[in-house]
C-alpha cells in the first residue's frame, strides 16, 4: 500500500453544501435561508435571554411605584426587652458587644428602640436611640451615649 492510495472508508465522508449555484442544486437563490428575516442575514444572531423578539419589554411594562432615598440609612435595630435579656447591671453595652453576642448584623449602624420594660440601670451606646428607648434607660438609672457612625 501506497501513501496515494490511502482513502477514507465508503460512507465516512460527506461532500460540502454549496450554496448559490442554481435552482437545481436546491439551494439556490436565497440559499436554503428563506425570505427576509435577521436569520437570513450575516452577523452574529445571538440575542440575550430577555430580548423579547422586539415586544415591549416586561420592565417597561411593569409600573413603576413609590421612591428610594440615596441616603438612607439601615440600621440594625435592637429593643430594651433584649438587653434586658443579655446583659446584667451596670454593663456596658456597645455595637461590639452587641455583635459578640450575636443580637446585630456586622457592618450595619445600631438602634436602640423602646419596645419592653428595662429594670437595671445600663451603660447603652450605639449610633441611634428612638426618643422612648433614652426615656427608659434614663429612667432605670443608665445612659445613653451615641457614637459616630
Amino acid at each position: 500500500m501506497k501513501l496515494h492510495e490511502l482513502a477514507p472508508e465508503e460512507g465516512a465522508t460527506k461532500e460540502r453544501r454549496r450554496v448559490g449555484r442554481g435552482i437545481g442544486s436546491g439551494l439556490g437563490k436565497t440559499c436554503g435561508k428563506g425570505h427576509k428575516g435577521q436569520k437570513t442575514r450575516s452577523g452574529d444572531k445571538r440575542l440575550p435571554s430577555w430580548f423579547e423578539g422586539g415586544q415591549t419589554p416586561l420592565h417597561k411594562r411593569v409600573p413603576k411605584r413609590g421612591f428610594r432615598p440615596v441616603d438612607k440609612i439601615e440600621y440594625s435595630v435592637i429593643n430594651l426587652k433584649t438587653l434586658e435579656r443579655y446583659f446584667s447591671s451596670g454593663e456596658e453595652v456597645t455595637p461590639q458587644a452587641l455583635l459578640q453576642k450575636g443580637l446585630v448584623k456586622k457592618g450595619m449602624p445600631v438602634k436602640v428602640l423602646g419596645d419592653g420594660e428595662l429594670s437595671k440601670p445600663l451603660k447603652v451606646k450605639a449610633h441611634a436611640f428612638s426618643t422612648s428607648a433614652k426615656q427608659k434607660i434614663e429612667g432605670a438609672g443608665g445612659t445613653c451615649e451615641e457614637v459616630r457612625w
